[in-house]
């Protein structure tokens, strides 16, 4: 049997509004608190099935917990990205260290 599975964008209204258009299941949060309620129940499949969940680098240095439960399962993918605001750098730092750990060597 074949599932649909589906993307979804958590971020701040500014910076998920845009992926609605792109059909993308964007989620608008105030604060982390309720952005990892949210996380959860993604992952839970309470939405549906989502392969992918791209949130905001702002959003996710303050649920470092959270996006760390992600690295332990394949779906859904958690993947960090800039908010409207710009880069904190951490989507880059967790691609290295996860780049290194399937290489089994520091690469940079």
């Amino acid at each position: 049997m074949s599932e649909n599975y589906k993307i979804a964008v958590i971020g701040d209204k500014d910076s998920v509004t845009a992926f609605k258009v792109l059909g993308l299941s964007a989620f608008a949060c105030e604060d982390a608190a309720e952005a990892k309620q949210l996380l959860r129940g993604l992952k839970r499949g309470d939405k549906g099935s989502y392969a992918v969940i791209y949130i905001t680098e702002q959003l996710a240095a303050e649920l470092p917990d959270e996006v760390a439960a992600f690295r332990e399962i394949a779906v859904p993918a958690l993947i960090l990205i800039p908010s409207k605001g710009g880069s904190l750098g951490l989507g880059l730092d967790t691609l290295m260290a996860a780049a290194e750990r399937a290489a089994g060597t520091k690469l940079f």
